[in-house]
């Protein structure tokens, strides 16, 4: 009889390990499926995640060929085409409830824009609201005020936060005569001790001045040529 219960028990215990080296197997898979469903459900929007990685070792999460599409109304073509998003985090701070990212990549490849049949934009479908008054002082504090009633988490900001944009792209389904692509062609640009998006004010200026007149269709035009556009671009991101 004992010999019996070893042997099962031996078994059990094989099934066990198998099972728990099946489910680490699957866990990126498992956790990518769930992502791109939540995604769906709160865009409405076709997502993809090419590959999702997160580390049992290492608090590391990655994320590669991350592709948000367009609805069929926009001509259901990539709205996003992100190749990478990789950071590192705090896992001290996460146990405080904190988010404090030590490094972060991101890597966003192509934006496309588009205004459909009717004369709406894929932007303005997302909720992204155009500019009107300027944002009002102590911005910073209340979006990370929002940001803690809605997650529960405290934001502590990215130590050093590295950032490339290939491409903007612009569809007009109304006239193809106005569509345009515009390479902005920032790569690895390293930004420190992140907190808000007031801390993203000089990547803004960056992009709207390699933008040209690119955000010109979206925004009530400023002053002629490339500083305009990118006052513009400041004012789309609510700065």
């Amino acid at each position: 009889m004992t010999k019996f219960i070893f042997k099962w028990g031996l078994r059990l215990v094989l099934v066990v390990v198998v099972l728990a080296a099946v489910f680490v197997l699957s866990l990126d898979s498992l956790l990518r499926f769930a992502i791109e469903h939540q995604l769906r459900q709160q865009t409405r929007m076709r997502v993809e995640i090419g590959k999702f990685h997160l580390g049992l070792t290492q608090p590391v999460i990655k994320i590669q060929q991350f592709r948000l599409y367009n609805s069929a109304q926009f001509g259901g073509t990539p709205f996003l085409d992100i190749p990478e998003i990789y950071v590192q985090y705090d896992r001290a701070a996460l146990a405080r409830n904190e988010i404090h990212l030590t490094q972060m990549r991101f890597n966003l490849g192509e934006l496309e824009i588009v205004k459909s049949r009717d004369g709406q934009t894929n932007l303005l479908s997302l909720g992204v609201a155009l500019p009107g008054k300027p944002a009002a002082a102590g911005g910073a504090p209340r979006e990370l005020a929002d940001f803690k009633r809605q997650t529960g988490l405290d934001f502590k900001g990215i130590d050093v936060l590295n950032v490339s944009v290939g491409a903007f792209k612009y569809v007009d389904l109304q006239n193809s005569k106005n569509d345009q692509v515009q390479i902005i062609g920032v790569e690895n640009l390293a930004i420190t001790n992140v907190v808000s998006s007031a801390d993203l004010a000089g990547l803004g200026l960056l992009v709207g001045l390699r933008s040209g007149d690119f955000f010109k269709p979206l925004v009530a035009p400023g002053d002629s040529g490339a500083a305009a556009s990118a006052q513009d671009l400041l004012k789309l991101l609510g700065r």
